[in-house]
């Protein structure tokens, strides 16, 4: 709903969306006088108001509104993808300025993989990024254990068969050279190469390798679309995306 032209919610649904609290607690809050609005005591939960113009504070604190958050985080390893977790640290965790308290990870990474994961609740580009139909291009950093068949490129862009009887999308190998073995828990010996894929589907570049008699040892996520992974951020580390970002996210046309 607008009034005069400006965008307006119930008081309740605001602070509600910004995690203070279920919209019965909110109610009790303004009961009893702990939410104010533009420095006045307000005790009605269902007003309208303006979030990107009144001020609005609970508790003695300013709660700042964001429709959208988009932010780009380096997963470590050790972190689990997803929202809450009992057993490990979850992604969400790791972002302590976020605003907004329904944020979701896009996609997932294994437990033991780096690398880009976008951060946000806009839950249309989400769909959009994961949608199989979509065929989003995802760019891996991998060190491999084995020896790589010299047909292995090839093979990958033909689209590999896993034992399960299911086939990979075409996909390209980019085989950058040898690295140190001792990343390899034997002497067998480590390639580093890319691998770009158009699917997600659980450990699909793992059991792709694996399909070759290889074993990915080491995984990272270098893009998803046309996002690339901020080369200054450490693992853990994140930041917001930029708007030119969030624009390629939103304005990249991507054939079906």
């Amino acid at each position: 709903m607008a009034e005069n032209g400006k965008k307006t919610m119930r008081l309740d649904r605001f602070l509600a969306e910004m995690g203070i609290g279920s919209r019965r607690e909110i109610r009790e809050m303004a009961q009893k006088g702990r939410i104010r609005i533009n420095g006045e005591i307000e005790k009605k939960s269902d007003r309208r108001v303006n979030p990107e113009e009144d001020r609005i504070e609970a508790d003695g604190k300013i709660v700042e509104y964001a429709a959208v958050e988009y932010f780009m985080l380096n997963k470590p390893q050790g972190v689990v993808s997803a929202t809450e977790d009992s057993r490990y640290q979850t992604v969400i965790g790791l972002i302590d300025q976020a605003v907004r308290k329904d944020l979701f990870p896009v996609g997932r990474l294994d437990l033991d993989t780096e690398g880009l994961l976008l951060i946000t609740n806009d839950g249309a580009l989400a769909h959009r990024l994961l949608s199989p139909k979509k065929h989003v291009d995802k760019v891996y950093l991998a060190y491999v254990e084995g020896c790589l068949p010299e047909d292995a490129a090839a093979r990958m862009e033909c689209g590999i068969e896993m034992e399960d009887g299911w086939t990979a999308l075409p996909a390209v190998l980019k085989v950058i050279g040898p690295v140190s073995n001792e990343k390899s828990e034997g002497n067998a010996p480590v390639t580093e190469v890319t691998l770009t894929i158009r699917e997600g589907k659980f450990h699909q570049v793992k059991r792709m390798f694996e399909a070759l008699g290889c074993r990915v040892i080491y995984l990272k996520r270098l893009s998803m679309g046309p996002l690339k992974l901020d080369s200054s951020l450490l693992p853990g580390e994140y930041r917001r995306l930029t708007r030119e970002e969030i624009d390629l996210l939103q304005n990249t046309s991507i054939e079906t």
